[in-house]
Parts: structure tokens; C-alpha cells; sequence
């Protein structure tokens, strides 16, 4: 199926579904000029993302790992919502039963205004006491460091789901019965290779659902979904509600 009857084909979907899932990952936010982390340009100061992006990184040294966050907090800072999280939005409008799952922890889909939303790995904007547990929105950039908790004085850390943790069980039962009921399966911007995102397919799929990946090359899964679609989603997505 070429891109175009592939499009024309997730449109006709689309109008007559009222259960609809998304899955986002960095290929949405790439299009808003976010950087991924990974790789050589997720190096700070010679450190790799999985040397900071844990609780042991954490205890051992919460100023460095401060110090790294704070850096990605103002990059991220100037990069707003493109027109596929707008979208996305206005699909949100019109499907009664609609959810949003994000691998991404950049904060940009509740900018845009998606309100029915699993941000599965957490979200940069948000700090967790490691004392009281108590989660807050803070957009300081610079956060002070160390920040610390305005109830009981604990010190605050980023509210990311880091390496060696498991992901909140209320973001995973809400995915999971979003992914089990939704006519429409649609996979922007992830490769969904890594777990649990990648059994998101499936369990949508052997449940009936149509599944679409928009991404910008093809994926470990583009040969196991309906529809497979190249290109960058701030150009796909809007087309797909024109």
C-alpha cells in the first residue's frame, strides 16, 4: 500500500471509529526540534544518558544528575507543540473514547492541550519528593539545586521513570484498557521495540484494532501492522484529519 492510499485508508478508519489509541514517541517531538538524548548528542559532559538517568546515579551524586536535567529542562524549554500534537488534540475533540500514550517526558502533548493522556515515563515539568512522595509541577530554568520539597523539606527529583524502574501501574492499566478496547491503533514517532511499548500492537491487534505506524523510516513492525506510513508526523498527522 503506497503512502497515499495508506492515508486514505486510516481516514476512512478514522471517521467511522468512536474507540481510538494513540502511541507516541520521539519522532513527534523530533519534529518540534527536541533533541532525542541518545547517542552522540545525548552526551553531557561526557556522560551517556543511562549513567545519569537512574536512582543509583541519583543517591550517589543528585547535583550532577540535577545539573543534566537542568540542561535538558532549558533546551526543551524553547520547543513548543507542531501541528501533529495540535492534531492529535483536535482528534481528541471529536473520538468519544480516546487515549493518548507517550513515551515522551518533554511535557509538549498537555502543552498543546491533550487531556486524556499516559505519559508513561514521567514528565520533565514535574518533581517527586523522595521523602513525602508529593508530585508537583515546577517549569523553574533553572530549578535551584537541590530543590527542595515546600511541605517537608525532602529533596525533589525529576518525576522520570529512570532505568531499573518500573512504570506507574495506573499509567500501564489505563494504556492497557485504551490499548484492549480502541478500534484504531496509532503508532507515531517510536520504533516500539522496547517493552512495554512494544507489546502495544500486539494486545491492540488480537483484540481487532487497525493498527497504523507513522514514522519516519520503517520499524522492527512495520511489516506486522495494516498500514505503514514514512514520513514526519507534523506533516502526516494533520493530513489524517483534513
Amino acid at each position: 500500500m503506497n503512502t497515499s492510499s495508506g492515508i486514505q485508508e486510516l481516514k476512512a478508519r478514522l471517521a467511522r471509529a468512536t474507540a481510538v489509541t494513540v502511541l507516541t514517541g520521539a519522532g513527534i517531538s523530533a519534529d518540534s526540534g527536541v533533541p532525542t538524548f541518545r547517542g552522540p548528542e545525548g552526551l553531557w559532559k561526557d556522560h551517556r544518558p543511562e549513567e545519569l538517568a537512574s536512582p543509583e546515579a541519583f543517591a550517589r551524586n543528585p547535583k550532577l544528575v540535577w545539573e543534566w536535567y537542568n540542561w535538558r529542562r532549558e533546551l526543551i524549554a524553547t520547543k513548543h507543540p507542531n501541528p501533529a500534537h495540535a492534531a492529535l488534540v483536535d482528534l481528541e475533540h471529536k473520538i468519544r473514547n480516546f487515549w493518548l500514550i507517550t513515551q515522551n517526558v518533554d511535557g509538549l502533548h498537555p502543552l498543546a492541550g491533550s487531556q486524556r493522556l499516559s505519559e508513561i515515563h514521567g514528565n520533565i515539568w514535574k518533581v517527586r519528593c523522595t521523602q513525602c512522595g508529593r508530585v508537583t509541577v515546577n517549569r523553574d530554568v533553572p530549578i535551584a539545586i537541590l530543590p527542595e520539597c515546600s511541605t517537608c523539606q525532602g529533596l525533589l527529583r525529576p518525576h522520570i521513570v529512570w532505568f531499573g524502574e518500573s512504570l506507574a501501574s495506573e499509567d500501564l492499566q489505563n494504556s492497557f484498557d485504551a490499548l484492549r478496547s480502541c478500534e484504531v491503533l496509532l503508532i507515531i514517532g517510536t520504533s516500539g521495540v522496547v517493552y512495554p511499548a512494544a507489546s502495544f500492537g500486539p494486545i491492540a491487534k488480537d483484540n481487532g484494532a487497525f493498527v497504523a505506524e507513522l514514522n519516519l523510516d520503517p520499524t522492527p513492525n512495520s511489516d506486522l501492522v495494516d498500514v505503514a506510513i514514512q514520513g514526519h508526523a507534523k506533516e502526516l498527522v494533520p493530513q489524517l484529519l483534513a
